[in-house]
């Protein structure tokens, strides 16, 4: 998965950041679950998740407060 940049994460609807959020984490969810029964190519993708995460949501914490 790719580096998703805030910029881009900006011009989005809440909605759109909303259900973005919903599939990372259940994503991190299925990949979490299978670290645990198998081994994992990149474990990387743990570290880029956790952060896309954030960034979705620092931009709609960003948004509810103003």
């Amino acid at each position: 998965m790719a580096k998703l940049k805030p910029d881009a994460l900006r011009e989005l609807k809440t909605e759109e950041l909303e259900q973005k959020l919903a599939v990372l984490q259940e994503e991190q969810f299925r990949l979490t679950f299978r670290r645990g029964t198998e081994a994992i190519a990149n474990p990387l993708q743990f570290r880029t998740m956790r952060r896309d995460i954030a960034r979705i949501a620092t931009i709609l914490r960003e948004r509810k407060a103003t």
